[in-house]
C-alpha cells in the first residue's frame, strides 16, 4: 500500500448501510477510529434514517436521501463543535444508521391464563398467541432510551420487553371489550386494533409503534371446550335430552367394543345397546308401529303394567334381563347386594343397588346374615 492510499484510508468518504438481514433495527457504522472527511457522501436509503452522535450527545438526524456533508447541513453537529466560521478538515463522529421499516415476524404469546370476567361464563381463563408488527418512528428516542451504545441492535433484545408489554395490556383489553368470549373469534380484528393502539400510546416514549396486531387464537381451558362441546352436541338434537341421553349411550358402546379388556366392557356395551334398541322400538311404536298392549275395552280390566327389564353385573359378567320378581330372587340368593351394579332403560350408567331408591323394597326384603354361634 501507497503512502497516498494509507492516507486515505485514514479517511471516510463514503457512509452507507445496506441490510443484509431481517432483524437488524440498528446498526453502527464501523468507523474504527477513522475520522470522516469533510465533504463526505451520506447516503440514507428508505427506511432508514442515519443519526450522527458526537462524544456520546445526539446530534443531527437525515432522512432518506444522499447528502454531502458540510457544515450548512450539520447545524446541531456544528454547534456542538464549535464551527462558528466553517470547518473543513476531517471529524469524528458515530453514525448510527436507524431500520424504520415494519418488522413483521413478531410473535406473542401468554406464558399464564388471563383471567377475566365474562357475562356469560363468569370468571374465565383465557391463552391467546398471536404476530404482530413493530416499527421505528423516532430514531434519536430510540437510541437514547432503548439502543444506547450497542452497535448491532436486533428485535431479539425488545422482544421480550414487547411481549411482557402486551400481557400486561391483553387482560384489560379483553375484559372491557364488552364481548362475549363466544363472539371473540368474530370481534379479534377489533380487539386486536384496540390493542395496537394502546401499545403505540406505551411506546410513543421510546420511539416504537405498533402499526398492527394480530389475535391468531383465543383458547379456554381444556374442561371449559369438553363442557361447551357437550352444549353443542345437545344444540344439535334440538335441546332434546333423551335424544342426548342416546347420542352419550352410543359413545359408550363405541368406547366399550375399543376396550380390549372384553368381558365386563362387552356386558356392558351389549346391555346397553339392548336398552337403546328398546328404546328406539319404542319410538317407532309412537310413530305408527304398536309398541304397548292395545288398551282394555271399556268396562273391562285395565291393562297389566310392562315389567321392567333390569341388568346386572355379577363377577364381571352381565345378567338379565331380570323383571321384578327375577331381582327378588337374586336378592335372596346373595347375587344382587346393594353394591351390586345394575341399569335398565333410561339411566344414564350402571349404577350400585343401594343407590337406586326402585330397588329399595327389593334390598329391605332380604334379611341380613345370621350371626356367628
Amino acid at each position: 500500500m501507497g503512502l497516498v492510499d494509507k492516507i486515505r484510508g485514514e479517511f471516510i468518504d463514503i457512509i452507507e448501510w445496506t441490510d443484509d438481514s431481517r432483524d437488524t433495527i440498528v446498526w453502527r457504522f464501523p468507523r474504527h477510529d477513522n475520522e470522516i472527511k469533510m465533504g463526505a457522501k451520506l447516503t440514507v436509503r428508505e427506511s432508514q434514517t442515519a443519526v450522527f452522535v458526537n462524544e456520546g450527545q445526539i446530534a443531527d438526524a437525515y432522512g432518506p436521501g444522499m447528502y454531502t456533508l458540510q457544515t450548512q447541513n450539520m447545524p446541531v453537529l456544528s454547534t456542538l463543535k464549535g464551527w462558528k466560521y466553517g470547518f473543513n478538515s476531517p471529524f469524528k463522529a458515530e453514525v448510527y444508521f436507524v431500520n424504520t421499516r415494519q418488522f413483521t415476524d413478531l410473535k406473542w404469546g401468554t406464558q399464564n391464563p388471563v383471567i377475566v370476567r365474562d357475562p356469560e361464563f363468569g370468571v374465565v381463563r383465557l391463552r391467546a398467541f398471536g404476530a404482530y408488527a413493530a416499527r421505528v418512528v423516532d430514531a434519536p428516542k430510540l437510541l437514547r432510551e432503548l439502543v444506547g451504545t450497542d452497535p448491532q441492535f436486533r428485535t431479539e433484545e425488545v422482544q421480550e420487553y414487547l411481549r411482557q408489554m402486551i400481557v400486561s395490556r391483553l387482560g384489560p383489553a379483553l375484559a372491557t371489550s364488552g364481548v362475549s368470549v363466544l363472539d371473540m373469534a368474530a370481534n379479534q380484528g377489533t380487539i386486536g386494533n384496540r390493542i395496537a393502539g394502546i401499545l403505540s400510546e406505551d411506546l410513543a416514549n421510546v420511539g416504537l409503534t405498533v402499526p398492527a396486531f394480530f389475535i391468531e387464537n383465543i383458547s379456554m381451558p381444556p374442561e371449559v371446550e369438553a363442557a361447551l362441546d357437550k352444549r353443542t352436541q345437545l344444540g344439535i338434537l334440538g335441546g332434546n335430552l333423551g335424544q342426548y341421553t342416546q347420542l352419550q349411550a352410543a359413545n359408550a358402546i363405541e368406547a366399550a367394543a375399543k376396550n380390549p379388556g372384553g368381558g365386563a366392557g362387552a356386558g356392558i356395551g351389549l346391555g346397553m345397546g339392548m336398552a337403546i334398541g328398546q328404546q328406539m322400538a319404542n319410538q317407532l311404536g309412537a310413530a305408527g308401529q304398536p309398541a304397548a298392549p292395545p288398551a282394555a275395552a271399556p268396562g273391562g280390566p285395565p291393562p297389566l303394567p310392562a315389567a321392567s327389564a333390569w341388568f346386572i353385573g355379577v363377577n364381571g359378567q352381565q345378567q338379565g334381563p331380570l323383571d321384578d320378581a327375577g331381582l327378588a330372587g337374586a336378592a335372596r340368593a346373595g347375587t344382587l347386594t346393594g353394591a351390586t351394579l345394575v341399569w335398565k332403560a333410561g339411566m344414564a350408567a350402571w349404577t350400585p343397588a343401594g343407590q337406586v331408591p326402585e330397588l329399595s323394597t327389593i334390598l329391605g326384603a332380604v334379611p341380613p346374615p345370621l350371626p356367628n354361634l
